[in-house]
């Protein structure tokens, strides 16, 4: 049975404040619990019913880390999902350092993404199509928000993220740096750079933001065919991106 101390430090992690002051996220779920262990973050608590430890007993044992046993209606009723019958990770955070665009390689540029399902989904995308680099404007939705965590379904732990001034990144850019916008060019006919650069994607509703505009070098976009008036921003990821792939092989 979970104490009720633990309970409530839990729940406190729901809350960003708590977050940042502890150091700590929330990792909840079978698929992502599972991911989480075999990662090189660092559990601290792992809630487990007895039948997810016994399936998961290597991953839970080789973090060395705290466990508790749990039901699967306490695993739900101190997370943030709607039924949990696995298993529930408190994950130390990773320091926020600066990232380096390596050699021929691809970044995405993330400017003020402000809906953690949106978000989450960017890191899932970004993961399948092997860009492990993301860089955040601070107004981008927090990236251990547990709606995040949730949605990149495991890709968390596979692609790493920093937060801060976007342009002074981009004002060092040595590569071409690519933005979506309404008015670019075809990106089913972009030739993209063979040696890497930038890939910017902006707010849900008002794109990529004037501070950020004029580092773009090549203006991008998706062709409308139909009469929708927008595409999501997770969507529009994939779409880039996949033509990205398309074109280099």
């Amino acid at each position: 049975m979970i104490s009720k101390s633990v309970a409530q430090f839990v729940r406190s992690l729901h809350q960003k404040k708590y977050r940042q002051q502890e150091g700590c996220f929330l990792v909840e779920g079978a698929k992502s619990v599972q991911e989480v262990l075999s990662s090189t973050f660092e559990v601290d608590l792992l809630l487990t019913t007895d039948a997810f430890y016994k399936e998961n007993a290597d991953g839970a044992d080789r973090q060395r880390c705290r466990i508790e046993t749990a039901t699967a209606e306490e695993l739900t009723r101190v997370g943030t999902l709607e039924s949990n019958n696995a298993a529930l990770a408190v994950v130390r955070m990773r320091a926020n350092v600066p990232l380096l665009r390596a050699p021929d390689a691809w970044v995405l540029v993330l400017d003020d993404i402000r809906d953690p399902g949106n978000l989450g989904t960017i890191l899932r995308i970004a993961d399948w199509y092997g860009i492990d680099t993301i860089l955040c404007s601070e107004t981008t939705a927090d990236v251990y928000n547990p709606k995040v965590i949730s949605a990149s379904k495991g890709s968390f732990t596979r692609v790493n993220w920093w937060y801060g001034d976007l342009t002074g990144v981009l004002n060092q850019a040595n590569a071409p740096v690519y933005g979506a916008f309404l008015d670019g060019d075809d990106v089913h006919q972009s030739p993209f750079n063979a040696a890497g650069g930038y890939i910017v994607m902006g707010n849900e509703a008002n794109g990529i933001g004037p501070n950020i505009t004029p580092f773009v070098t090549q203006r991008i976009t998706i062709p409308r065919y139909g009469d929708a008036e927008s595409l999501n921003v997770g969507i529009a990821t994939a779409v880039i991106l996949d033509n990205l792939r398309r074109v280099q092989g």
